[in-house]
């Protein structure tokens, strides 16, 4: 029942983490896309300019998040694959140690003496490794974070989110894009921003605010400079 326990708790972790971190990289897709094309529409971009500009920023964005999650996964990996051969040391050296180390666990967690000592002796027998390390370390040694899979899902998420404000700046009339794309991007952002309170547990109003005005400030200084830009131009 313990063991079970862990690794529902480290599966559902897991889980969490993979869905922030979608979230997060939908969210920098729509927020930094939007910026781009919006610069490009105050700068009275042409409709192949703004597909240049965008496709450029999706691409770039989502390379880039793929790099910077594959680093920070890989680093991850490399710290879990260290604990847990420290783990096997310690189980090697010092067996005896390590078993009452892992009945102070149980017992620190509210049984008798006797049931953790004989709950940390069946879970020994059947995987000291496995025990230990979901006890002490939060970690399932046959499922480690996979930094490809990481990265490929960032940049999935990324390019899902970029192609919000794209869509939405290329499709409408010329008269109408950039009204159409703060639109497209606040209702992208009021998702993204419930997305993330729910799972984090807090109340959606301040996500969704924090969410919307960032978003609506991103595209209001890249506008604001490319219309600059533009005169500065003629």
């Amino acid at each position: 029942m313990a063991e079970q326990t862990g690794e529902t708790r480290a599966q559902l972790s897991a889980r969490l983490n993979w869905l922030r971190a979608a979230v997060l990289g939908a969210n920098d897709g729509v927020v930094s896309t939007a910026g781009i094309v919006t610069g490009v529409a105050g700068a009275a971009g042409s409709r192949t300019a703004l597909l240049a500009a965008g496709v450029a920023g999706l691409l770039a964005g989502a390379m880039s998040m793929a790099a910077g999650e594959y680093v920070s996964v890989s680093t991850q990996r490399d710290t879990e694959r260290a604990a847990l051969a420290k783990e096997r040391r310690e189980l090697a050296d010092d067996p005896e140690g390590e078993l009452d180390e892992l009945t102070d666990y149980y017992r620190d967690s509210g049984l008798t003496d006797g049931l953790a000592r004989e709950v940390a002796t069946a879970l020994t027998e059947r995987d000291a490794l496995l025990a230990h390390a979901q006890t002490e370390l939060g970690i399932d040694p046959e499922a480690l974070t996979n930094p490809w899979e990481a990265a490929l899902a960032s940049a999935a998420a990324f390019t899902l989110g970029a192609l919000v404000p794209l869509l939405a700046v290329l499709l409408p009339p010329e008269s109408a894009r950039l009204w159409v794309t703060v639109v497209a991007v606040v209702a992208a952002l009021v998702l993204s921003g419930w997305a993330s309170a729910r799972l984090g547990g807090a109340g959606p109003a301040r996500a969704v605010a924090r969410n919307v005005v960032g978003g609506l400030l991103a595209m209001a200084v890249t506008y604001s400079g490319g219309v600059l830009l533009d005169h500065l131009r003629s």
